[in-house]
């Protein structure tokens, strides 16, 4: 490829990650040095305690998201893609299915996605209720406003969801990049003003701080920690993005603006200690705070943006990989891969948000309800890691313990920290994730208990076909596809249809969907075609986690094996499982009861799969768990 090419291709990757990757670590600066020295935390303001809290700050923008995030996890992806799923897909895959630690790793990954749906609450919601905040600094006037004026600004990105951000996306990066700037600039303003700000660099100071402060300093890690909130964005948006992209916006763009205005806040409260009311807004005087607080709504929201469609990516990862049901999912861009919405997903998570807006009123309540769900993700991430580079890459146990060890003592300090803010807030994302991982460890526990009852009753295909043909039922014009789970003998479907109307169509295609542990399966390796005889066939479609499920498109590919389909004279067979709860089973009764009422919502399985609705013929089967 021409170099010049490669390098302006670069560039807008880069301009590009800046907009979405960088969106909420960049917005901390908004209350990061208000919440760790709020009255709460006892901590006082004095130049030592500046230069310590600064130094912990810029310090572990070095450790935990350049040399953790952007070196070492970034390195563990599964086929190009990142995130909590993909890193679990990766995780399992280092160990077997039968190993004591595949249950353990399945529960620590799902902890992990479960407490990224309680950020992707959080995240909005104190982002947007910061920036708007800004008028309060400019006048108390506008106190009582603040909530009304967030909520309407959450209600309107939601809205927008189903239009897509394949119009607007292209402003994020632009936008993100003079955010970044603006961080600089207003930092370098008040270094200059106050250089002694720089020795922040030094992390003695940051060792002082702890060796005077101890259980105050372990107290300010609770609110130190919200410095790195969005650093798991970096990795979950590998895919989209690629690591140079990620790794040079990082450190040209978001890195150097961050620390510069950490440095310019440090500098401003040694000057000004009364600003520490408000440290941000006040680091150019009150011309600036009206600006401010516009570009700040533009940079909140683009975080928002970033974390609502990382919450649907999520999602959609999840249904993929049987951990959630089947939902419905819209793709808003026929050009971007991964431009996508989920209608019950962004409802949810509206009135969710809406609720941790209205029922915590400010950013510095929410300040107590953020760090926990952050630092138990970054928790799980480094135990995964582990695992794939131990058990995957197969690395020396040394170095495994080493490279993971240094950073799992921060994430459990961090954490320990956070444990102690469950009363003040905390208590609101670990229940989120408790909701979360009761739902999709229900959803996998039933849908494990539905496959053994149905291997229980399991009639071997191939035998079954035997039989069927030597006395061959009526033949009718047409093709029949009969969906077909993995492993599974006869699907009931077809059972249902030669006891109630006793015939076989001309053509059988007997169809099993595979879902494989890959983020995305190639073209060439999509679709397989087994010849059984009796003009019977066996048709198996390989999707990764992260593909776009479409059977009729797979099954034009059928015709490089001499299978032409012609989709309006094919009729498409689905059984739909009425999943009768009982005492005594699997699961406890009210988790078979859930589990029923989900897969009674689930959204059909030809409507997910894209099959046309005209094509298909549903046949009901009772079963019990």
């Amino acid at each position: 490829m021409n170099t010049s090419l490669q390098k302006s291709g670069l560039a807008a990757l880069t301009v590009g990650a800046v907009g979405i990757v960088y969106g909420d670590i960049g917005t901390s600066p908004l209350y990061t040095m208000k919440e760790v020295f709020s009255e709460s935390h006892g901590l006082a303001l004095n130049p030592a305690n500046i230069y310590g809290v600064v130094s912990l700050i810029v310090w572990g923008l070095i450790i935990i998201v350049s040399l953790k995030y952007v070196t070492l996890i970034l390195r563990a992806n599964n086929r190009g893609e990142g995130g909590v799923m993909a890193l679990l897909s990766l995780a399992l895959a280092s160990v077997t299915p039968r190993s004591k630690w595949h249950y353990s790793l399945m529960l620590a990954g799902l902890i992990g996605a479960a407490l990224f749906f309680g950020d992707g609450v959080i995240t909005p919601a104190i982002s947007v209720l910061s920036a708007i905040e800004g008028l309060q600094v400019a006048t108390p006037a506008f106190k009582p406003f603040v909530v009304p004026i967030a909520v309407t600004v959450l209600v309107a990105l939601y809205l927008l969801q189903s239009k897509g951000t394949a119009g607007i996306g292209k402003w994020f990066g632009p936008i993100m990049i003079v955010w970044f700037a603006s961080l600089g600039i207003m930092g370098v303003v008040n270094i200059v003003a106050n250089p002694q700000i720089l020795s922040a660099l030094n992390p003695l100071h940051a060792l002082r701080f702890f060796a005077n402060h101890g259980w105050l300093a372990f107290l300010a890690l609770g609110a130190v920690v919200l410095a790195f909130t969005g650093a798991e964005a970096l990795y979950a948006d590998m895919g989209h993005f690629g690591k140079r992209a990620i790794r040079l916006a990082w450190f040209s763009i978001a890195f150097p603006g961050l620390a510069l205005n950490y440095l310019g806040q440090g500098a401003l409260l040694l000057s000004n200690p009364d600003a520490v009311s408000n440290p941000f807004y006040q680091q150019l005087g009150a011309w600036s705070i009206y600006p401010l607080v516009a570009l700040s709504t533009l940079a909140t929201v683009i975080a928002s943006q970033a974390t609502i469609s990382g919450t649907f990516s999520m999602v959609q990862q999840a249904i993929a990989l049987g951990y959630l049901p089947r939902m419905k999912i819209i793709y808003t861009s026929e050009r971007q891969i991964g431009q996508i919405y989920i209608p019950s997903v962004n409802w949810l998570q509206l009135a969710a948000v809406i609720l941790a807006v209205v029922g915590f009123g400010s950013s510095s309540a929410l300040a107590s309800a953020y760090g926990i769900a952050v630092t138990a993700t970054m928790l799980m991430t480094t135990i995964l890691t582990f695992f794939v580079i131990r058990y995957g890459w197969k690395y020396n146990l040394l170095l495994c313990w080493i490279a993971t060890g240094f950073f799992l003592a921060i994430d459990l300090a961090f954490f320990s920290a956070n444990v102690m803010k469950i009363a003040q807030g905390g208590w609101f994302p670990i229940t989120l994730g408790i909701v979360m991982l009761l739902i999709m460890m229900t959803w996998k526990d039933g849908r494990s208990l539905l496959f053994e009852n149905l291997q229980k009753h399991l009639i071997p295909l191939k035998d079954f076909l035997q039989t069927l043909f030597v006395s061959v039922p009526t033949r009718v014009e047409g093709t029949a596809v009969f969906f077909r789970t993995e492993g599974d003998g006869v699907p009931h479907a077809m059972l249902h249809n030669l006891l109630h109307n006793k015939v076989l169509h001309e053509r059988t295609i007997f169809l099993t969907v595979h879902n494989q542990d890959v983020p995305r399966v190639d073209d060439s390796e999509r679709v397989t075609v087994e010849d059984l005889g009796d003009n019977c066939y066996q048709v198996n479609i390989h999707y990764g986690f992260m593909d776009e499920r479409d059977i009729p498109a797979a099954l034009e590919r059928c015709g490089k094996d001499g299978l032409e389909l012609e989709l309006m004279a094919t009729s498409f067979f689905i059984a739909r499982h009425n999943i009768i709860p009982k005492v005594g089973s699997g699961m406890a009764l009210w988790r078979e009861s859930l589990f029923a009422a989900m897969s009674r919502n689930a959204r059909d399985a030809a409507d997910y799969y894209r099959v046309p609705a005209n094509r298909v013929i549903e046949l009901g089967t009772q079963i019990e768990i």
